[in-house]
């Protein structure tokens, strides 16, 4: 745990057996109500890590809210340790609908959906088996209070402005407190990673929706970043322009990786470059396939609707190739 500012702290929620290795949880502490931001996922690691600390702040559960970013597990789901009757749970109101209707049909239409896009079905089982599990998602059906771009929430001498930036999910959200120069950048903006820009439907572009959301926060005047993963830092237009970059470079690498005979999402996934510490993309496990291929489906989706891609069904898969 740290002090980042005034009654502004970090702390580092340990993930288990998870790449990310670890969740940045903030709290905001007022003599009236505190804030937590993200909580990390529903286990037991989470919990402990979390509460240990809150109690060295003597942060009063009873005198808490939340605001989480988004509805990722390991943003989301540990919320249920920690929320009493008393609490306020913020949360984007795309996402919130979908969460407080208490259905995960999702899991099946995305495996519906990988599956047209190439994904063995042996790995496919194997990452659905873990992904539904109680752990990454919250065990009791959450009062969640829904915020819309521009809504405010002041926190002792903080007043934050809610961004909508959708993208990395379909309801993400940030905070910016425009006197104190601070934005708390969720997934959307990482400093030393990409944040993984995921298709779960061809009617979406998710691709374009993150490149937007980047545009939409540039021009905004920040001194400090609090992001999800990894260190505070100060380089935000630069790192906007990388993330920018980046995904340039994605997309002529997969339109590189499309000449010649047409391909499906999987096949394109398992050639492009990934910095993951495996040797090969046999050895990825199922649930890194998983990610890589959602990754793929949005570049190809975001070149689809450029023009610089074609898309069609083929033996029941679908099949793209370049224009």
């Amino acid at each position: 745990m740290e002090e980042i500012l005034p009654n502004l702290y970090k702390i580092e929620v340990p993930l288990p057996k998870n790449p990310l290795r670890a969740i940045n949880s903030y709290v905001l502490r007022s003599g009236e109500r505190s804030l937590i931001i993200d909580t990390g996922m529903n286990q037991k690691k989470c919990w402990s890590v979390l509460s240990d600390n809150l109690k060295r702040l003597k942060v009063d559960l009873e005198q808490t809210n939340y605001f989480i970013t988004h509805w990722h597990a390991d943003h989301l789901a540990g919320v249920v340790n920690l929320a009493t009757d008393t609490s306020a749970i913020y949360l984007d109101h795309i996402e919130a609908s979908v969460i407080m209707s208490g259905r995960y049909e999702h899991w099946e239409r995305f495996s519906d959906f990988l599956r047209l896009n190439g994904f063995p079905e042996n790995e496919l089982q194997t990452v659905v088996k873990v992904y539904s599990s109680p752990k990454y998602r919250p065990t009791k059906r959450l009062d969640i209070h829904p915020l819309k771009d521009g809504e405010e929430i002041a926190i002792g001498n903080y007043s934050f402005k809610c961004i909508e930036t959708p993208g990395h999910s379909p309801g993400h959200m940030c905070l910016y407190e425009p006197r104190k120069k601070i934005f708390i950048s969720g997934d959307h903006i990482l400093p030393e990673i990409t944040p993984i820009i995921s298709l779960m439907s061809y009617d979406e572009n998710p691709l374009r929706e993150y490149l937007r959301s980047l545009d939409k926060v540039y021009s905004l005047d920040v001194k400090l970043v609090l992001p999800a993963h990894g260190n505070v830092f100060e380089r935000f237009k630069e790192r906007i322009q990388e993330l920018k970059q980046h995904h340039e470079m994605r997309a002529d690498e997969v339109l590189s990786i499309l000449k010649g005979d047409g391909q499906n999402a999987f096949t394109v996934a398992s050639q492009m470059t990934w910095h993951v510490g495996y040797e090969s993309w046999q050895r990825f496990p199922p649930n890194q396939k998983w990610f890589a291929c959602g990754e793929a489906m949005a570049h190809l989706k975001y070149l689809e609707d450029e023009g610089k891609v074609q898309r069609k069904m083929q033996n029941q898969k679908f099949i793209f190739s370049a224009i």
